[in-house]
C-alpha cells in the first residue's frame, strides 16, 4: 500500500514538473511545436548588422566586409551576433527551424534554389516581403521576395534566433 501510493505521488511530481514519467513516451520531433517567433530585438538587430553592409561587394567565397557571397555574408553577420553557421548555403538551410512564409519575421534566414538543386542562395528577412542578400552581380542589397527572379525560386525559411 505504502509502495503504491509513493508510486502515485512520484508520478504525479513528474506531471507537475513536465517530465515523462517511467514508461511514458516521449514526444517525437514530428510532435514539435512549430517555430516560436524570435524575440523581436534579436531580429531586428541582425537586419540592422545586415544593413551596415549594403553596396559591400560581391566575391566568391567572401565572408568579410572586403567582398560577400550570400552565405559568407549570413555567416558573418550572425557571427557578430555570437551565433555560429555553417558556411554554405546548403549547410544553412538545415539549421534552425522552419518558417512558413506568412510567419517570416525580421530576422529568418530565406533560401532559393538557383545554381544547383536545393539550397543554393540564401538571404535575411527584413520584414515588409523583404531581403538582404549579396547578389552576384549587385553585392549587398535589399531585393523583395515577390521580384520576378527570386519568387519562383523560392526554397524556404528557417528560424535560427
Amino acid at each position: 500500500m505504502v509502495k503504491k501510493a509513493f508510486a502515485i505521488m512520484l508520478a504525479a511530481i513528474f506531471l507537475a514538473v513536465g517530465m515523462p514519467a517511467a514508461g511514458a513516451a516521449e514526444l517525437s520531433p514530428a510532435a514539435a511545436k512549430p517555430a516560436l517567433p524570435p524575440k523581436p530585438s534579436k531580429g531586428k538587430d541582425i537586419v540592422a548588422t545586415a544593413q551596415k553592409y549594403k553596396g559591400v561587394p560581391y566575391r566568391y567565397g567572401g565572408a568579410s566586409p572586403k567582398g560577400f557571397d550570400c552565405s559568407g555574408f549570413v555567416m558573418y553577420v550572425y557571427n557578430q551576433h555570437g551565433k555560429k553557421l555553417p558556411r554554405s548555403a546548403d549547410k544553412q538551410y538545415e539549421t534552425g527551424k522552419a518558417v512558413k512564409p506568412k510567419d517570416l519575421a525580421p530576422g529568418d534566414l530565406v533560401f532559393f534554389t538557383t545554381t544547383e538543386k536545393g539550397a543554393s542562395h540564401v538571404g535575411i528577412f527584413v520584414g515588409s516581403g523583404n531581403f538582404i542578400h549579396a547578389s552576384s552581380s549587385k553585392g549587398v542589397i535589399v531585393t523583395a521576395l515577390g521580384d520576378t527572379y527570386w519568387k519562383p525560386r523560392y526554397l524556404g525559411a528557417r528560424r535560427i534566433l
